[in-house]
């Protein structure tokens, strides 16, 4: 086995684990309605490369920090303080892209490649990345089948949730704390500007065949494998960026479901008419 061949599929398998846990935390994001705080995240988690990279410290940990930081703020402004959530996300989103290049600019000899932390390179994902995209993915697959139906509650029905004695606000912290670790690993993969559509487009193409939470789930995640593989496999052709690449790749596949979807919806219009005739 050569050496691009070895490259490609190390790669290959951070497409494939990423792309399980985009589709379940994806799931997250669009049942909740939670694409503008996941692109706030995205964007705040600079400052928090940013600084690691000012004190000399791996940049993920500082993407970690900041991440956390972010939902700490978020729920503390929201619940205590009553703030509005698109206000705070706002602010954070702008504070945390202005740190992180005023820390950059302040770095002497600067030399990380922030337009791979920006944009992603799946070529250059390491074996310490690969191992936390499978312990995510089995930590998510073990939550989502231990609880199921308290997830199937809080996502579609708080209030409901509630009455029935369960911690909303918890796990609506955790719905958080989750989304933000996956949005930190999948930086690796498309880059914090692309992150989102890596979670919305399978996740929303899912939801145009499947209304139930858990095969939602598992289409989400098959999608984003596919899209993730499709890309990568282009991408290591053709000599092109790889997040970007999957990303147009996802949203052809998401304009694809739609069309299919419309076909599938007009083929049952028919039959719905004249059996009324009848």
């Amino acid at each position: 086995m050569n050496h691009l061949t070895g490259i490609y599929l190390f790669s290959l398998t951070a497409a494939i684990l990423s792309g399980v846990a985009a589709g379940i935390t994806g799931t997250f994001v669009v049942t909740r309605r939670l694409a503008v705080m996941s692109g706030g995240l995205a964007h705040a988690v600079l400052g928090g490369i940013g600084l690691a990279v000012f004190l000399s410290f791996d940049p993920m940990w500082g993407a970690f920090a900041a991440a956390l930081l972010f939902v700490l703020v978020l729920v503390f402004a929201k619940n205590r303080m009553k703030e509005r959530e698109d206000t705070v996300i706002a602010s954070l989103w702008s504070l945390g892209m202005a740190l992180g290049i005023l820390f950059l600019s302040l770095t002497p000899g600067y030399t990380v490649d922030l337009i791979s932390y920006l944009f992603g390179n799946i070529l250059i994902v390491t074996p310490g990345n690969l191992w936390a995209l499978g312990i995510l993915d089995l930590i998510l697959t073990g939550a989502v089948l231990l609880f199921r139906r308290h997830i199937l509650y809080v996502s579609f029905d708080e209030e409901y949730a509630a009455m029935r004695g369960l911690p909303v606000n918890l796990m609506a912290f955790l719905f958080l704390a989750v989304i933000a670790v996956a949005i930190v690993l999948l930086t690796r993969i498309v880059g914090l500007v692309l992150v989102i559509a890596l979670l919305a487009l399978p996740a929303s193409a899912a939801n145009l065949f499947s209304k139930r939470l858990s095969s939602m789930m598992i289409l989400a995640a098959f999608f984003a494998v596919f899209f993730n593989i499709i890309g990568l496999t282009l991408a290591f052709a053709l000599n092109l960026p790889s997040g970007a690449t999957i990303i147009i790749v996802a949203s052809a596949g998401y304009g694809a479901a739609r069309w299919i979807k419309g076909l599938m919806k007009k083929r049952k219009s028919p039959g719905i008419t004249s059996s009324g005739a009848r």
